[in-house]
């Protein structure tokens, strides 16, 4: 059975993105041959990719209209799909199914079936209901170097806590940080 790894980069002061759906600006200060690296192992290693449906709209924009080829490119593209939503019916990325309903126990069945990884990336909304199921196994989350004063807050204000595990840290000559949690189960 594979682990279902989520992947988000953040501000140091907590927020995935600026003030503006998709204002994913700070990506760039921390971007880089390691992160490309880094993205080309974890799409090398993966079953399938797991979006909640504003990323899922997002990734799908971006990565479907992209011209250039490349490793990950090629495999953005050619990987499964699951997007989460209750409202979205048709949806238009190659290789995606939807999932609605009990969005917990399908994705612990496409877990429980799965042989390699499972990935998340961003997909906030998404991970405040999968967390406290204890679905996700491992967090990465890369720091960009700055600190972005507001935005949308990677996570969402909750009565869970969660413990974590660190993994491993990788430095970024960039001045930014990965960071490698394993989650233990909730309490």
């Amino acid at each position: 059975m594979g682990k279902l790894i989520v992947w988000n980069i953040a501000s140091l002061d907590g927020y995935f993105e600026g003030l503006q759906p998709w204002d994913l600006s700070l990506h760039e200060t921390i971007w880089g041959d390691e992160l490309a690296a880094l993205s080309e192992a974890q799409l090398a290693d993966t079953e399938a990719l797991v979006f909640g449906r504003r990323t899922y709209e997002g990734m799908a924009a971006y990565w479907a209209n992209e011209s250039e080829t490349g490793p990950i490119t090629d495999a953005m593209n050619a990987l499964p799909k699951y997007v989460v939503s209750n409202t979205l019916t048709a949806p238009d990325w190659n290789n995606t199914r939807v999932i609605n309903g009990d969005v917990v126990e399908a994705l612990r069945d496409i877990k429980s079936k799965s042989q390699r990884n499972l990935y998340i990336f961003g997909s906030a909304e998404l991970l405040a209901s999968l967390l406290p199921a204890g679905l996700v196994d491992e967090y990465r989350l890369g720091i960009a170097p700055l600190l972005l004063g507001r935005g949308n807050p990677l996570f969402k204000p909750s009565d869970l806590r969660i413990d974590l595990e660190l993994l491993k840290t990788q430095p970024l000559k960039n001045g930014g940080i990965v960071l490698y949690y394993g989650l233990k189960t909730p309490t």
